[in-house]
């Protein structure tokens, strides 16, 4: 991630502010989220912006249009975090975040493929994605028992309309049929072969399947 100074950054879950001091020095346009009382004291010494609120329900729109958000996200708020930055694909310039392999693994994955689900059509609907590196355990201290990865989302053009209902329907039944899975949908009008199963569809597929 290559920052300038004119740059309006974002960090999620600061901390101890490791990463925020290396932020800082790159971009002074830094604000920060931060839920934990003493830790928000700790950060507001420093020559930015704290703002004391959770990150799962905050509103983002707050920060100009075109804002790089950052972030380690606690790895056990992840997925609904993410669902919820999402809705802001149309603010941002792009989000850098280091989270659970595994997660960035269903972000990033084909549809067909094991990974594929839920999480990967509602962010690829809105975002371009790429899986940077891998980090070690040994990074860490103490080291985490999960491995973590590096994910850049960048909002894609158009970004896709896909009915939240309808996706939480098709896979929450993802080893039936579609036709099961979506009953009352006429799939068939649509092209899309209704013996297929949810992990079948592309994020195009739902936004048509929405559409229609």
């Amino acid at each position: 991630m290559s920052l300038q100074s004119s740059d309006f950054v974002v960090e999620i879950g600061p901390g101890e502010g490791v990463l925020t001091r290396l932020l800082v020095e790159k971009s002074p346009k830094l604000e920060v989220i931060e839920i934990d009382r003493d830790l928000a004291a700790h950060l507001e010494s420093q020559n930015f912006k704290v703002h004391r609120a959770d990150a799962l329900a905050f509103d983002y729109s707050v920060f100009p249009r075109g804002a790089r958000i950052v972030g380690n996200l606690p790895y056990n708020i992840s997925t609904p975090l993410l669902f919820h930055l999402a809705r802001y694909a149309d603010r941002v310039r792009d989000l850098h975040f280091m989270l659970q392999k595994e997660v960035v693994e269903r972000m990033v994955a084909r549809h067909s493929t094991p990974e594929y689900g839920r999480l990967s059509v509602a962010l690829q609907a809105r975002f371009r994605m790429e899986k940077l590196f891998n980090v070690a355990k040994g990074a860490f201290n103490p080291p985490p028992k999960v491995e973590s990865a590096v994910v850049r989302l960048v909002p894609r053009e158009p970004i896709l309309a896909i009915d939240e209902d309808l996706l939480r329907r098709a896979f929450s039944a993802r080893r039936k049929t579609l036709r099961n899975a979506l009953p009352g949908v006429d799939l068939e009008a649509l092209g899309i072969d209704p013996r297929l199963r949810p992990e079948n569809l592309s994020p195009e597929d739902y936004a048509r399947i929405s559409a229609g």
